[in-house]
């Protein structure tokens, strides 16, 4: 048997002359891809260079990976103070009646009625934001949601009421918490 396989198979009927031509042109490719090392010499050791470049290469994708993990962490944290919200949130009202809060150097208002605000300022509701929405959930939803996102509570003044000093003329005025301008 002086032929080849390549012959064999052309002779049986088995592959075709272009078949036969394409594998010949791709086993030329792969043998000039693989490296020549010199004929019994021991396989080659990488450099200092190529080690300390392996390294920092490694080092960079651990960085990556660690900041791709904690966006999806904040991503997931996100999610669950928006399902928070929903679940627990006080539906909104229609009410030409606005309670006024800052958040973030800003001044902003949510419709309430009287019993919302009087349930505001007792603190049995709490004010939350999301994505620039605000809603009203209760204090235990809040706790939760801080757990989460510390910044997506609003944070109202502590009822400290300015003591009047002793020459104060208006200190027999006393004014409601509830004044509308």
């Amino acid at each position: 048997m002086s032929h080849s396989l390549r012959d064999q198979l052309l002779k049986a009927g088995l592959v075709t002359e272009k078949q036969a031509r394409q594998a010949d042109q791709q086993a030329r490719q792969d043998q000039r891809k693989q490296p020549k090392a010199p004929k019994g010499a021991p396989p080659a050791r990488p450099s200092a260079a190529s080690v300390q470049a392996q390294a920092a290469k490694q080092a960079r994708d651990q960085e990556l990976n660690r900041r791709k993990q904690e966006k999806e962490a904040a991503r997931a944290r996100a999610a669950q103070v928006r399902q928070l919200i929903e679940q627990h949130r006080v539906p909104r009202l229609e009410s030409d009646d606005y309670f006024n809060f800052q958040d973030g150097g800003k001044i902003h208002r949510i419709a309430v009625d009287a019993a919302l605000r009087r349930r505001i300022l007792n603190r049995e509701l709490t004010i939350v934001g999301c994505e620039g929405h605000y809603a009203l959930v209760p204090p235990d939803a809040a706790e939760r949601i801080r757990e989460r996102d510390p910044r997506a509570v609003v944070a109202l003044p502590e009822d400290k009421p300015a003591a009047p000093g002793e020459d104060d003329p208006y200190k027999a005025f006393v004014v409601p918490d509830d004044l509308t301008w």
